[in-house]
């Protein structure tokens, strides 16, 4: 099992930026490892991966506007959010021996989650 621990989030007016960190008690090899999100009343939704092969995936809603990118040297996971909007606001988390890019359910370990607050 890993712990996951993410960090980052935050209050953020519309247009702003926010980095997200997840930190790993080591690093996993071979499975994907991703952000989620998950709104109040809304189910949960990926975000973006980072597949096996190092590739990343983004969901539409990310697209041209999030990064996601690892530093292995730290066993860190990162989410660059530029240019939020209020429909970004949700408790994000970080998950990893994931088998598919946006599907939760093909993940294994979560951390708690970081809550992110967009306001207009």
């Amino acid at each position: 099992q890993v712990q996951l621990v993410e960090s980052g989030g935050g209050s953020v007016q519309t247009g702003g930026s926010l980095r997200l960190s997840c930190a790993a008690s080591r690093t996993v090899y071979g499975s994907y490892v991703g952000w989620f999100r998950q709104a109040p009343g809304k189910e949960r939704e990926g975000v973006a991966c980072i597949k096996p092969s190092g590739r990343t995936g983004y969901a539409d809603i990310a697209k041209g506007r999030f990064t996601i990118s690892q530093d292995k040297s730290v066993n860190t996971l990162y989410l660059q959010m530029n240019n939020v909007r209020p429909e970004d606001t949700a408790m994000y988390y970080c998950a990893t021996g994931g088998t598919s890019c946006l599907s939760g359910r093909d993940y294994v370990d979560w951390g708690q989650g970081t809550q992110v607050t967009v306001s207009s």
